[in-house]
């Protein structure tokens, strides 16, 4: 473990003077600090702000407010609530976990770290956080904005991806993580990440650590955490049929449960233009091309996904099986549909596909 340039008691002072001042007390999923209503919160705010995340919240509380009825539920109705949100696996590992809680766990959150890391999509990090915040027990935290404060405070280096450079930063964590007040330390530690350690600009006239701060002291503030080694990414090209029936409805499939967009709905999608046309002719032999749209780019963390739209209207909906359905613009069914999809659908129709506000 780096040196630590506080000791905990100190350390914990500076943060939670600031946080008494500056943090955030009114977050929607402070209001009712239930294990449930925090570990949906912590899924959600995985890779999301909290502006982002706090209108999705609240629709979904209100459409699932136990793990009961999360559990009950089909996964569409879970998706549909999530699209918009991005990297679905955790809407699919949401409901999962929670019918694992109903089987396993008569249906009540386990407040255990190494039960709770069990579930499907929560992690040694967000595990710690659903503890303390919800119980006020000691568990200790590591999320993005926490390795980045503590990257900068003690200028570790490495990526924290790295084996031993997470590892020193678990220690560090471990360290400074008090006994007292964690419902208070581990919203402070994670809103100093978020609004005042930030990424792209570190306020450092306003840090309590200012002082002590490595990076500071070395003016290398934006060099900590250092970043993960990058690949150029690939570039996949796909077509994408937007086939309409007289009624304008457009016709849908449901992807796989695993893999890209698993379990959402969305396009059927072809490599090139001939095997489209092909599908064509064994699905819908009366359906006729029409003209397709400028292809657009849909980036994902290891490759990017350029779409070609392809219009095509058919005279008769054909019939369809469970994974494929007619899809109305103008009247949308609650399910999860991919991003890009529902931009395309938005395209088609002056209605909103919005979920409901409740």
């Amino acid at each position: 473990m780096p040196t630590p340039v506080l000791s905990p008691e100190a350390f914990q002072r500076r943060l939670l003077a600031w946080f008494d001042r500056h943090g955030r007390h009114d977050l929607p999923w402070q209001e009712e600090r239930s294990p449930y209503r925090v570990w949906v919160s912590e899924i959600m705010l995985q890779q999301t702000q909290v502006a982002t995340v706090i209108p999705y919240f609240e629709r979904f509380m209100t459409r699932f407010p136990d793990v009961a009825t999360l559990a009950e539920a089909d996964q569409d109705d879970v998706l549909h609530l999530w699209t918009g949100l991005g990297y679905y696996a955790r809407g699919r590992n949401l409901h999962k976990a929670a019918r694992e809680i109903v089987e396993r766990h008569a249906g009540e959150l386990p407040l255990d770290l190494e039960a709770l890391s069990a579930l499907p999509g929560i992690g040694r990090s967000t595990a710690g956080a659903i503890i303390a915040q919800s119980s006020g027990r000691r568990a200790v935290i590591l999320d993005g904005n926490v390795k980045r404060s503590l990257a900068r405070l003690h200028a570790v280096e490495g990526w924290p991806g790295r084996t031993a450079v997470s590892r020193s930063l678990w220690a560090l964590a471990e360290h400074y993580t008090p006994e007292e007040r964690l419902v208070d330390y581990t919203q402070a530690m994670m809103d100093f990440g978020a609004t005042l350690c930030r990424r792209g600009q570190p306020d450092c006239m306003a840090c309590p650590f200012a002082d002590v701060c490595v990076a500071h002291r070395r003016g290398e503030e934006r060099r900590f955490p250092e970043s993960k080694p990058r690949k150029a990414l690939p570039t996949r090209t796909t077509r994408m049929l937007l086939l309409q029936d007289p009624e304008g409805r457009v016709l849908l499939e449901q992807r796989p449960s695993s893999g890209l967009w698993g379990g959402l709905w969305g396009l059927p999608q072809f490599d090139d233009i001939a095997s489209l046309e092909a599908w064509l002719d064994s699905h819908a032999p009366d359906a006729e091309l029409g003209r397709a749209w400028s292809p657009f780019i849909h980036v994902f963390s290891h490759f990017r996904l350029e779409i070609t739209p392809q219009l095509a209207h058919c005279r008769g909906a054909s019939a369809v099986d469970e994974s494929r359905c007619w899809y109305d613009p103008g009247n949308p069914a609650s399910i999860g549909l991919a991003a890009p999809v529902k931009s395309l659908l938005m395209a088609l129709s002056p209605f909103s596909l919005e979920p409901p506000a409740s």
